[in-house]
């Protein structure tokens, strides 16, 4: 038994409807009482009829009534006006500092043995059991599942701008500037994200801009910045690439990066950061400003197809300078442009609407995220078995955010789904 299962019994009336205390005088509660997450007493504002008596004031929780002295109450003033002591075990008799002997509510009396049986049966499973829930959670009703999963979509893309609100210091509040770095972050997947943001950074955006024409330009300076120029060629666009690169970089003082930062191993090679490069240049290339055309985007499609980009031709039949491979177009993926919009252009809009009060912006980013497929990843797929319907990116994003941030944690007590797998009838 802990004590926060007891103030949440206490808090959300699980105890049943006839109360007394411990030397028999009934009790009835008008109001619990507002949760306390600072020092002093668990409960404010509680109030409760003890015998004929109407009582105001707060309520305190322990296992045992002999922690209200173990924890030194009993000296504090902030508890002088508490009007009753629910706790799971009785033994020992509490007196407040005026002599009066504080009323004992014994919660194990009024707790039903269903109500425990679950609780027990959640707290039973060992940390390493990755959901506490699993025998109850396919029993909640799909309504209920829906909108818990959409409201941690938006505390997890609340959770998301964190990074931005980073990244938009460092920019000097430029927002163009940190959409360019995170999507260039995020177009770089987890294995070559960081260095992909280096390279955004060691970038000039108005060299960038004055090529947008021409791409081949543009990708030359991408290439030729993350080091992958600094050899002989034998196949006649790299060696363009390298020419172009040297007669673009003259006087720019551009400081270049070591080609050995980027991670080729155990990549697919549709990830080869050489491809990933390419595909950025061309969507530089295609949206010379991301923020401008994010703020104006009004459907998630539209964004889609800013992203709906390819390598350019050479690549076709190459994943590194030099290396014949099998013909094949090398277009973004779904799953990689998901991830772009939901982990950088998204958390970008939604942050945008909120620091400047512009709810138009939050509330599109809520729907651009309602409006993605789901993603698929191995926590999704532990929902999708237990019976969870996983419809949407909120859905997905929602509940890796509830594994990640309540379940890891057993935070149980916290969760929406863990209240209904208390009162369970199951």
């Amino acid at each position: 038994m802990t004590e926060a299962f007891l103030q949440y019994a206490w808090r959300f009336r699980l105890l049943n409807n006839c109360l007394e205390t411990f030397d028999g005088e009934p009790v009835k509660v008008i109001s619990p009482g507002d949760l306390n997450t600072d020092a002093g007493p668990d409960f404010y504002n509680a109030k409760l009829v003890i015998g004929d008596i109407t009582w105001v004031g707060t309520v305190e929780i322990h296992v045992r009534s002999s922690d209200w002295y173990l924890h030194g109450h009993d000296s504090d003033k902030q508890y002088h006006n508490v009007i009753l002591h629910v706790v799971f075990e009785h033994d020992r008799d509490v007196f407040l500092q005026n002599g009066r002997k504080l009323p004992v509510l014994l919660a194990q009396n009024f707790l039903s043995e269903k109500v425990l049986a679950n609780y027990e049966s959640l707290m039973s499973h060992s940390i390493s059991s990755s959901i506490s829930c699993s025998s109850f959670v396919g029993t909640i009703p799909e309504f209920i599942l829906d909108s818990f999963l959409e409201r941690l979509s938006v505390e997890r893309i609340e959770k998301k701008t964190n990074d931005v609100k980073r990244i938009l210091g460092e920019c000097a509040d430029d927002w163009e500037l940190t959409t360019f770095l995170m999507t260039a972050h995020y177009l770089g997947g987890k294995v070559n994200g960081l260095p992909f943001e280096q390279l955004a950074k060691s970038l000039n955006r108005n060299v960038l801009a004055r090529w947008r024409d021409n791409p081949q330009r543009i990708e030359a300076l991408l290439m030729g910045q993350a080091g992958f120029l600094d050899c002989d060629f034998k196949d006649d666009y790299p060696s363009a690439l390298k020419l172009d690169y040297e007669s673009l970089a003259l006087g720019l003082n551009l400081p270049k990066m070591d080609s050995s930062q980027w991670k080729f191993f155990r990549i697919r090679p549709n990830s080869f950061p050489t491809i990933r490069i390419s595909q950025f240049s061309n969507l530089i290339s295609k949206t010379p400003h991301f923020f401008s055309s994010l703020l104006c985007a009004e459907c998630v499609g539209q964004l889609m197809d800013l992203l709906s980009i390819e390598a350019s031709d050479y690549w076709t039949s190459h994943y590194r300078f030099d290396v014949l491979s099998k013909p094949c177009k090398k277009r973004l993926g779904e799953s990689l442009v998901r991830s772009v919009l939901i982990n950088a252009w998204i958390p970008i809009l939604f942050e945008y609407g909120k620091s400047h009060s512009m709810p138009k912006y939050i509330d599109l980013a809520v729907n651009f995220l309602s409006n993605l497929e789901p993603e698929v990843n191995n926590v999704v797929r532990l929902w999708s078995q237990l019976g969870v319907p996983i419809k949407s990116s909120a859905h997905s994003q929602g509940a890796l955010h509830l594994y990640e941030n309540y379940c890891v944690h057993k935070r149980c007590l916290d969760c929406r789904i863990g209240y209904h797998c208390l009162n369970s009838r199951k």
